[in-house]
């Protein structure tokens, strides 16, 4: 196959010599053919469009190869890197995902989200203090962006500042009224200083908002079991779990941030012979195999 050829400039290599019996031969001068870089930046923004489709299904491994082309197409536009940043960050390149997204930065310093990705980012590999830097730098840019502010919210709960975290998670709530993670996780943090009756006021505002979230249909049902109503704690956890069978992962729990009270309680709940059955029953469901359909 043909080497694959620069995509700034091409540079052709002429060896062909005129060969006059009166002369010596003599190379040409190499020539240098000018690409029309405005078209190739186009052209690189269209496969970014094209990756950030496939991102929005979670076609992820389609996704990357055109992102990567994209920011050698356009590599002076840092939405491109950003693309790419955050690509990597679903994928899990952490490293990656930093280098691209600094990329994206010193592009164009002014890009909050940004920010918020390299906060993520470092989130990820549990630098909170870092992480709440990038975070708070966000902000100063988009000071009412919701994600951010709850973004902001769980490095200060990871770090422990847990009044700040609350304060976080409100005004998240303040921006997005909607915005049911934050009121979930001020209730992770009311279970595991003890308050459990403002624990289950929170997941009962967050399921309010939507009553097909799991994470706080679950943690409602633990907290309601442990307290002793167990027939409606009972009945709320089967429910959950047919949403979404994630949680009953505790090692998922814990990257969202569920706190030692609160696991050790949903531990002991998961091994409970109805929850056992619902959870038997989903992954029956799950593996039978599709009847297949009459033809039309």
């Amino acid at each position: 196959m043909p080497k694959r050829i620069g995509l700034i400039s091409l540079v052709v290599v002429c060896s062909l010599w005129s060969l006059p019996k009166t002369t010596h031969a003599q190379a040409l001068v190499p020539h240098t053919l000018q690409l029309d870089t405005a078209k190739l930046e186009q052209q690189g923004l269209s496969l970014a469009q094209e990756a950030a489709q496939l991102a929005q299904f979670q076609q992820y491994e389609m996704a990357m190869p055109r992102a990567r082309l994209a920011v050698q197409l356009a590599p002076k536009s840092d939405k491109v890197w950003f693309l790419l940043g955050g690509l990597y960050l679903q994928t899990k390149k952490i490293d990656d995902a930093i280098a691209a997204l600094k990329k994206a930065q010193s592009l164009n310093p002014k890009n909050g989200d940004v920010l918020f990705a390299l906060g993520s980012a470092h989130f990820q590999q549990q630098k909170y203090p870092t992480a709440a830097n990038y975070f708070q730098e966000g902000l100063k840019l988009k000071p009412n962006d919701p994600e951010g502010l709850f973004d902001l919210g769980n490095a200060y709960y990871m770090l422990g500042k847990l009044p700040d975290a609350i304060a976080q998670y409100n005004k998240a709530v303040s921006q997005d009224k909607k915005f049911w993670p934050a009121i979930n996780n001020i209730g992770l943090i009311k279970y595991e200083q003890g308050d459990v009756e403002a624990a289950i006021k929170q997941w009962q505002a967050a399921l309010a908002i939507d009553k097909q979230a799991a994470e706080p249909l679950l943690a409602l049902a633990v907290a309601l079991y442990t307290k002793g109503d167990q027939k409606q704690g009972l009945a709320m956890g089967e429910t959950a779990l047919r949403i979404d069978d994630r949680y009953a992962d505790l090692e998922f729990l814990k990257q969202n941030l569920w706190g030692k009270r609160l696991l050790s309680d949903t531990q002991k709940f998961l091994q409970l012979p109805r929850i056992q059955a619902a959870l038997q029953q989903r992954g029956a469901n799950q593996s039978a195999p599709t009847a297949p359909q009459p033809a039309q």
